[in-house]
């Protein structure tokens, strides 16, 4: 048993603080590590401490809790620091859209071909950028041994970003990857028989290998092109077998899977209308007016109910956290009941990467993983090596070893997708570090939605203030 201290930036986001402390409290050989929980907000911060302290002490579980507001604290002493704040929250990223809005940019400047995922912001996120650098700088002079897990978006331009401007251990974690799930599911398979592959960039990856029995299996897939198209999803993000999935599958020779989905070509974008179209009726994606709408709706319930959770278990210690959350279900989005429920699971992981990462570090429990890393040793072909990849990856204590990846990704998704990708993240790295809103301009000019110059000028006025 190796205990470590793990500092939580941005630990207010009391849900996800909490499924890695169920994590934690699952994983015996990291039991006497401390955790640093560090928010801005007091009163976020508070809930999520104390929902941490009352967890762990239910399961009977050796942690130690701390909390700040000080940076600084969460990272001076730390072995691990996992960041999953988002500077300004929705409020800003809402902000920065209505702006672009209301000078003709549908859905804001930062919605730009590939990169349509609604908080994936990288034109306008200087502070978030300012942040993530911030941080990784301060784990270099407090805690230089120290990995960095990125989990706060743009996972793509962060590790990136810090990778090239710091020398700060690091590893970004996404979850799209999960999506894979759904065709074993669809398709009745045995997961333990499956053996699949994804390669590419945080949210543009791609299935390469799918194997059943140590067979290739891809051909399974093409028999759910009928219920593709007529697909019925179950709420917004419920696109990966969808109309716009296997239309690029067409096209690309091989599945996007997870947030790739969404970070499509304007062909599925252009309006309403058109994502309705590819990703069916009535929300038309998670990145609509609709379904973003949805989105921020369900943040609101699972933020009130969270409060209310934490109050009743301040009113009754002796209450256990699965029979609130049981009294709460109709009142709780189904699948973050399905979420809360895991918690509770004493079998179960959250399905989060990050603590399973760090036991695997630390303890050498050899595990696979999803990560993002730069791409050296050319892990993907045709990629440079001072660009951010995401791929699977052997992790234990000797650090990371990706896995060869059989077969390679087709030269269509690296010339037509994953090319034009890197070069958006290429300029926003620039604009940022040159603090030039003139590139951000030159950007908007190459974006279909600008009619005149103009135009583009006034919105890079009014979001820079220049």
């Amino acid at each position: 048993m190796s205990s470590v201290k793990i500092g939580i930036i941005g630990a207010g986001s009391a849900v996800f603080s909490l499924k890695l402390v169920s994590d934690l409290c699952k994983t015996k050989a990291l039991w006497g590590s401390t955790v640093t929980l560090m928010d801005i907000d007091q009163s976020r911060l508070e809930g999520a401490f104390f929902l941490a302290k009352r967890f762990a002490k239910e399961v009977g579980a050796d942690l130690n809790f701390e909390k700040t507001l000080d940076l600084d604290k969460a990272i001076i002493g730390s072995d691990f620091v996992i960041n999953t704040a988002m500077v300004g929250g929705h409020s800003f990223l809402e902000k920065m859209r209505e702006i672009g809005e209301r000078h003709g940019y549908y859905r804001g400047i930062d919605t730009q071909e590939f990169n349509m995922v609604s908080d994936y912001y990288t034109l306008t996120n200087n502070g978030q950028f300012n942040y993530f650098l911030e941080i990784a700088k301060k784990i270099e002079k407090f805690s230089p041994g120290a990995w960095l897990l990125q989990a706060a978006n743009p996972v793509f331009e962060g590790t990136t970003l810090i990778n090239r401007y710091t020398k700060t251990k690091m590893v970004g974690f996404c979850h799209g990857h999960y999506a894979v799930d759904n065709f074993i599911k669809e398709l009745g398979l045995d997961s333990s028989k499956v053996d699949w592959q994804v390669a590419g960039v945080n949210h543009g990856i791609w299935l390469n290998k799918f194997f059943y029995n140590g067979k290739d299996a891809y051909h399974m897939i093409n028999t759910l092109k009928e219920k593709a198209l007529n697909h019925k999803p179950l709420h917004p993000f419920d696109d990966q077998i969808s109309p716009a999935a296997f239309d690029a599958y067409e096209f690309y020779g091989m599945m996007p899977i997870g947030d790739t989905v969404r970070n499509s070509s304007w062909k599925y974008h252009y309006d309403l209308d058109h994502k309705k179209q590819w990703y069916g009726e009535p929300w038309g994606g998670a990145d609509s007016e609709i379904g973003w709408k949805w989105y921020q709706n369900k943040l609101a319930e699972v933020s009130a109910v969270t409060i209310e959770v934490a109050k009743i278990l301040e009113q009754n210690p002796d209450l256990p956290f699965s029979k609130i959350i049981e009294s709460a279900k109709d009142r709780l989005p189904a699948d973050f009941f399905v979420e809360a429920s895991n918690i509770f699971d004493p079998k179960k992981l959250s399905g989060e990467q990050h603590i399973p990462f760090i036991d695997a570090v630390k303890n050498g429990n050899s595990r696979r993983f999803i990560v993002n890393i730069l791409n050296k040793g050319t892990i993907i072909k045709g990629i440079s090596e001072d660009v951010a990849v995401e791929v699977p990856a052997l992790v234990d204590a000797g650090g990371i070893k990706p896995e060869k990846l059989e077969p390679m990704l087709n030269d269509r998704i690296l010339k037509w997708y994953l090319a034009p990708r890197i070069m958006r993240m290429e300029w926003a790295i620039d604009a940022f570090i040159n603090k030039d809103p003139n590139m951000v301009l030159e950007i908007l000019m190459r974006d279909r939605r600008t009619k005149s110059y103009e135009q583009a000028k006034a919105v890079v006025q009014e979001i820079f203030k220049k």
